[in-house]
């Protein structure tokens, strides 16, 4: 394995980690929530958890946006981003497409998930947030260094449609 690989894979497999434990300590220290065990109440639930998982993707636009206007990209035809730019660019197309993905996969959580650990999507919440200002950071640093970030978003996704999957398999 290289060097850059290396890198990668700790920085991975850290991501990964930190994750799991992130979100199992804050689902048992988040309050369960205290609302009718409804459909309509659990996706109302889950969509306030969205609005604050989606603040990271604003605040990129905000920042890809400003840096545009304050410099020759202001046309984008021009191709004169920055590095930064381009890296900020980049963040925000990744956190849009894992936006997409937590979003689905977060409703369809807060329909399976047993009323007493709906708290799991408010945890996964908040990993989300963090985990993209960590993906964000790393790239600026290096881009060998989003992997702790990157892997701590999509497995962080992937396990809640896989846990929804399962749920719907094993009631239907």
């Amino acid at each position: 394995m290289k060097r850059e690989q290396r890198i990668v894979a700790i920085g991975a497999a850290s991501g990964v980690l930190g994750m799991a434990l992130a979100v199992a300590w804050l689902t048992r220290v988040l309050p369960s929530p205290s609302i009718p065990d409804d459909l309509a109440d659990r996706l109302g639930y889950a969509l306030r958890a969205n609005v604050f998982a989606i603040v990271p993707f604003f605040v990129m636009l905000v920042t890809v946006g400003n840096s545009r206007f304050l410099s020759a990209a202001i046309d984008p035809m021009r191709h004169a981003e920055s590095r930064s730019m381009e890296i900020d660019g980049r963040v925000a197309d990744n956190t849009l497409q894992q936006s997409f993905v937590f979003a689905i996969a977060s409703l369809g959580l807060c329909t399976v998930v047993p009323l007493g650990h709906l708290q799991v999507v408010w945890a996964c919440a908040t990993v989300f947030v963090v985990a993209r200002a960590l993906f964000w950071l790393g790239y600026r640093i290096d881009p060998l260094y989003r992997a702790p970030g990157m892997s701590a978003t999509a497995y962080m996704n992937l396990g809640m449609i896989v846990y929804v999957l399962w749920r719907t398999v094993a009631s239907a």
